[in-house]
């Protein structure tokens, strides 16, 4: 099976849905981690590990351990917003390889479009930044804003360069049935379209959905036994950025930290990197990732994505081939769940034939979670097909 590893992902499952208006959230859990399950060839009675985050109802992995009739020896419901995944992935290949658990089960739902709820959770009043930010209404655009101003103002990234990043994601979107905006978009439809949050337009912004995913990770002994449609799981790190106590630059994010970790404990470099899976809450948070993760200098993101380059087979990093956050699915703000299902569909051979990578061997998956301009904490993992 090549090159060694911690563990592997035997299986991926996404949600049709995009309106859950007569399923709970629980249920969606439920439904995701069965399709995962499927897709593996194994049943709820195999997993002995669970994995969630803040999206999942009541207690996290205590309520859904019972709801889903699991028999688990090890639970994490670790919490870190858009990133929570990858934390996620990360967390369980170390938990199987330290003996905790052989079977991990992954899971994502969320239902904010029929629940109208679009913000961030309501935090507690206890939290530290509480007191100091609230005051200021701020939104969530506003704070991605914030940094697109800013790389603008030092590196005269321009909107028609962030324009780029939805046009790639809406040409990978028309092939995919459950996405929410299939139309193909240009340049101007993007500039054109109303104003968020200067200088965010309307088309900068992801979609807000339904729906959820899951994932299940294996010990490298039963990947074995499950045929070659396993993935490798080859690096992974988290890293967080915090606003140093005022002192705050908007052009970068913890991605920096995350990117190096996982290149490293794969053995691997960004030119080694075959397509990207890329949290895509808004067009500025994909252009400085690319940028942390090493795949242009510091500054060049907007003339790295310009003309094209990430529209599978005419660019040279294909992005998102789904449709990403911001055309196909954004469920619960932890979409970093379904840039892994993508990147294992790519890596299978399994995507839409349109979209599919040739010879995809190696892929990406990040997570960003919190704010751009304030706290955040990224997540980078590295895939890998299963013979590389």
């Amino acid at each position: 099976m090549g090159r060694a590893c911690k563990a592997y992902i035997a299986g991926a499952f996404e949600h049709p849905t995009r309106h859950a208006v007569d399923q709970s959230v629980a249920q969606l859990h439920a439904e995701v981690a069965r399709g995962a399950l499927a897709d593996a060839g194994l049943s709820k009675d195999d997993v002995d590990g669970y994995f969630c985050a803040g999206d999942a109802p009541g207690l996290g992995g205590l309520s859904m351990v019972e709801y889903m009739g699991l028999d688990v020896r090890y639970v994490d419901s670790t919490d870190t917003g858009g990133s929570a995944y990858v934390v996620h992935l990360g967390h369980a290949a170390e938990a199987i390889a330290a003996g905790k658990c052989s079977v991990a089960l992954i899971t994502l739902a969320g239902r904010p479009r029929a629940a109208a709820k679009a913000t961030l959770p309501d935090y507690d009043n206890d939290t530290p930044d509480t007191a100091f930010e609230t005051p200021f209404n701020q939104m969530i655009v506003n704070n991605y804003a914030m940094a697109a101003m800013r790389h603008r103002h030092e590196f005269a990234t321009t909107a028609e360069q962030l324009a780029w990043i939805k046009v790639a994601a809406s040409h990978h979107a028309q092939h995919n049935e459950h996405a929410m905006l299939r139309k193909v978009v240009t340049v101007e439809d993007v500039v054109n379209s109303p104003m968020i949050s200067d200088p965010l337009h309307r088309l900068d912004c992801c979609v807000v959905s339904d729906g959820g995913g899951a994932i299940v990770m294996v010990s490298p002994e039963i990947a074995k036994s499950l045929g070659d449609r396993c993935v490798k799981v080859m690096g992974q790190g988290e890293a967080v950025k915090t606003t140093n106590r005022g002192q705050v630059d908007l052009t970068f994010t913890a991605g920096v930290k995350s990117g190096a970790i996982a290149f490293e404990e794969a053995g691997l470099t960004p030119a080694d990197i075959d397509m990207v899976t890329i949290y895509d809450s808004f067009t500025i948070t994909v252009l400085i990732t690319l940028e942390d993760l090493g795949f242009c200098e510091k500054g060049q993101g907007g003339r790295f994505v310009s003309d094209g380059n990430l529209i599978s087979g005419v660019g040279k990093l294909p992005f998102n081939t789904d449709g990403g956050g911001l055309c196909n699915n954004h469920p619960s703000n932890r979409g970093s769940m379904t840039k892994i299902i993508e990147a294992v569909r790519q890596l299978r051979g399994e995507a839409h034939p349109r979209v599919q990578v040739p010879d995809c061997t190696f892929a990406l998956a990040h997570g960003s979670g919190g704010l751009i301009s304030t706290r955040l904490c990224s997540a980078t993992a590295i895939l890998g097909r299963n013979d590389a």
